[in-house]
């Protein structure tokens, strides 16, 4: 780069907006920045913009965090001083904490054995109990086994209280103020790229931007191996986006098409973000920018393509960053094809790499169910 450009579009003395003072770790929340990102993942002037959560103080489940506390102390299902317990893989439980610590609840996160190291040190130091289950569910997995944790700590304690992320309404509406300071950055906004985990980044982002641009496409990104969008669920190396379980947060109806991505992909793509970007993050971001940078290459020159990144790389120094780790599970080596393969529909095969469906549905048919008054 020229820094002599640099140094002219910033003169000494410019006008700049005051940062802001936080008078509480809460009020760091949101207002996040987006990044432009072109190379390798698009021509130039064919790229994305990247809304970047991990400047959050814990990552975007920050905002789910505080607005699901908040929600049920007003409504009263939460008293004071009363526990909470949630599972959580991570993100969500830094973003209970700082929920605990902005109203005065002790926080337990149930975790399972896959955590890293250094979020169960962090949680801890940040005054989180961390209780990890030994053993997964045979047909849930870790997902079920944590969540049947949750019900027995829950049994013992009556005042706790669980939020529920994958089920929950309040983690959904979390994510309207995330909408509206995209608006507010990028203007008109015609695709939307997003992880689906719990489902409620994606189905809340996209909610609030299809009231000011109804013809929004919302391209959903899997992990492979996860049972979320119709396929076998298997076991995972990636964490933070896919489930053994089927959340009803997801809102099937609002995807236009759904991407399935394998760890190697991710892992290249958080390792070319963090080279040409000094920007990246965990197996979402990976994923997430893979099938972004697809779709700034696709569409028609012109559309402006957001996507959603929800963390940071910190948490995944042992993992994602780590050569003798990735040698370790065969995740080096590879650049990702130019194009995903293809399927007809959700269920067609199994899925091991990149894969695109542009045909997306519930497995489990709930809409169809309750129409026909099956529980």
């Amino acid at each position: 780069m020229d820094l002599s450009l640099l140094e002219s579009a910033l003169p000494i003395g410019a006008a700049a907006p005051v940062p802001l003072i936080a008078r509480r770790p809460a009020d760091m929340v949101g207002n996040t920045p987006a990044l432009w990102i072109e190379k390798p993942f698009a021509p130039p002037g064919r790229g994305f913009y990247a809304k970047l959560e991990g400047a959050n103080p814990g990552g975007i489940k920050d905002r789910p965090g505080l607005h699901m506390v908040h929600e049920a102390r007003r409504r009263g299902e939460l008293v004071p001083g009363a526990p909470v317990v949630e599972s959580s893989s991570g993100t969500l439980g830094l973003g209970l904490v700082l929920a605990g610590l902005t109203y005065g609840h002790p926080v337990t996160v149930v975790t399972d054995p896959g955590m890293e190291p250094s979020m169960v040190r962090l949680l801890t130091s940040l005054g989180a109990h961390v209780d990890q289950v030994a053993a997964p569910h045979p047909d849930g997995g870790w997902q079920q086994a944590r969540r049947e944790r949750v019900a027995g700590l829950l049994d013992c304690a009556p005042d706790a209280y669980c939020p529920d992320q994958y089920h929950n309404p309040d983690n959904t509406a979390a994510y309207r103020p995330l909408a509206a300071e995209l608006i507010a950055q990028i203007g008109r906004i015609d695709v939307l790229v997003a992880a689906v985990g719990t489902g409620g980044h994606s189905a809340g982002v996209a909610a609030g931007l299809r009231e000011s641009f109804p013809e929004l496409r919302l391209i959903g990104v899997d992990a492979t191996g996860s049972t979320i969008f119709g396929q076998p669920a298997r076991p995972r190396l990636m964490r933070g986006l896919g489930s053994s379980i089927h959340p009803s947060n997801v809102d099937y109806d609002a995807f236009t098409e759904v991407h399935w991505v394998g760890p190697a992909e991710a892992v290249w793509a958080c390792r070319q973000l963090a080279r040409l970007h000094y920007a990246s993050g965990g197996w979402s971001v990976g994923a997430v920018a893979l099938v972004a940078g697809w779709a700034a290459r696709t569409y028609p020159a012109g559309t402006r393509v957001v996507a959603i990144f929800p963390d940071g790389p910190h948490r995944y120094l042992e993992t994602v960053y780590n050569d003798a780790w990735c040698h370790e599970h065969g995740l080096l080596g590879a650049q990702p094809p130019a194009e995903p393969d293809e399927i007809a529909a959700p269920d067609e095969c199994e899925v091991t790499a990149w894969t695109r469906c542009s045909r997306v549905r519930d497995p489990l048919d709930r809409a169809a169910r309750a129409r026909a008054g099956v529980r």
